[in-house]
């Protein structure tokens, strides 16, 4: 049984007919003229055509770039997005009542997500409601904390198994070049991380968030280390320990159904990649001191994460609806202070700014290639709110302030080497090490 609010019934019963009556002419005109002025008003770059319910068009923009053609198809769908654009114009995209007719629907978004902060008032105002309601949004218990988790990763695992690369990475790749394959930006990405960590043999490493297992994996088969994987996904729970029996990794690689506030320690390591974004601002006071207490006092941490660029600021209403809830990207400045406020300390930082946008652009080229795949897992609507999903996450790294973080920390000064060229030799030691392995880094059936 899918979730209820993929099982919605489209929104769309039909192309508005023309109006009879003089007060039905005056809505849809009254409609028209309203929505020609918010749209106006709000695209100032690009040249985007609109054609709505009634037949009306108008042009937005300076007409620089590509030119882009959309339409609406109910006036239901216009007054929706005049009152609350974040969420609605995702939800009128998946029901069909909002089509892109000249470009595709990132072409789209390039333009819209790429124009300056200019709303009106109501959109503001609904910015600053969901700004004092998003700690009770991102409330996340260990109940809740699950169930948020299984809502997005326990999905058929056949769904993810259409964009993601060979070793089912759901986090950004780190491309060296502009000609990485994604399978190749991943195996770096895995290999940049390794290389921070400087993890050695026998090291105990606990992985936050393991995912389906293919960093423990790779630290597990690459440098010797006892891994320990958690996460709150029973599918990937599942897969990981198959791939890890394949591998004849069982005594080197484990992965528990566990939350982060439960597992013993302590650990030499602690990685956690991808997993941040789900712990809540409320939580991370919680969760490093977890860290700190898990952690050796010569060990190494390292978080991978999306991050802001521009301070605090609230989850998009359709993302936390339809795709993370309970989830929350944060900026540095929520999460540095709280890691001096526990007692660890931060020996590096760094930024991947449009690393995350190329590994969504892959992952929606990849989708889109086996598109009819994922209707007939799902349905039609479900294909175009994951179109919308990849498309909109893209254009947030490229348009607007999204980037990825790592930060490296420790307990105490003098655990990693004073300056960061260790991190090119660790890199180049694992690089040595893949090539006598390579035909085993591939997940199980990929």
């Amino acid at each position: 049984m899918f979730p209820k609010r993929w099982q919605e019934p489209s929104l769309l019963p039909g192309v508005d007919t023309a109006p009879g009556s003089s007060r039905d002419r005056f809505w849809v005109v009254s409609m028209d003229r309203l929505l020609r002025y918010f749209l106006k008003q709000f695209i100032r770059r690009g040249l985007m055509t609109f054609t709505t319910a009634s037949g009306a068009t108008f042009s937005c923009g300076d007409g620089t770039g590509e030119p882009v053609a959309v339409r609406f198809l109910t006036t239901d769908a216009e007054r929706r997005v005049l009152l609350n654009p974040e969420l609605a114009l995702g939800e009128v995209y998946m029901d069909g009542s909002f089509v892109v007719e000249r470009g595709s629907i990132v072409d789209a978004l390039a333009i819209l997500m790429s124009q300056p902060e200019i709303l009106p008032r109501w959109a503001k105002l609904q910015w600053w409601l969901r700004y004092f309601v998003r700690h009770a949004q991102q409330f996340n218990p260990r109940p809740r904390s699950k169930d948020n988790v299984a809502r997005h990763y326990d999905l058929d695992g056949r769904l993810y198994s259409l964009f993601l690369d060979a070793d089912k990475q759901y986090s950004c790749a780190y491309f060296e070049t502009p000609d990485d394959s994604l399978d190749d930006a991943q195996l770096a990405k895995k290999r940049h991380v390794a290389a921070k960590l400087l993890v050695g043999p026998g090291d105990r490493v606990l992985d936050i968030g393991s995912g389906w297992g293919g960093l423990g994996l790779y630290l597990a088969e690459m440098t010797g280390a006892d891994v320990t994987g958690i996460t709150l996904s029973t599918e990937q729970l599942q897969v990981s320990n198959d791939r890890a029996a394949e591998k004849n990794l069982t005594r080197s690689a484990k992965f528990l159904l566990e939350d982060y506030r439960d597992i013993p320690g302590p650990f030499d390591r602690i990685v956690s990649v991808g997993m941040f974004e789900h712990v809540g601002v409320d939580f991370y006071e919680t969760y490093f001191r977890r860290c700190a207490e898990l952690l050796s006092d010569d060990g190494v941490m390292v978080l991978h994460s999306i991050g802001r660029s521009d301070g605090p600021d609230v989850t998009n209403p359709w993302i936390a609806k339809y795709i993370f809830p309970g989830g929350y990207i944060p900026a540095l400045s929520e999460v540095i202070p709280v890691i001096e406020r526990v007692g660890l300390l931060v020996c590096d930082i760094e930024i991947l700014r449009l690393h995350y946008a190329e590994t969504l652009k892959a992952w929606r080229e990849r989708f889109m290639a086996r598109r009819d795949e994922a209707v007939r897992l799902y349905d039609e609507r479900f294909a175009r709110m994951w179109e919308f999903y990849l498309a909109s996450s893209e254009m947030a790294f490229r348009k607007q302030n999204l980037m990825n973080f790592q930060i490296q920390i420790t307990k105490r000064q003098g655990v990693v080497p004073m300056t960061r060229d260790y991190i090119t030799r660790e890199e180049t030691k694992l690089r040595g090490i893949e090539r006598g392995k390579r035909p085993r880094l591939q997940i199980a059936g990929g």
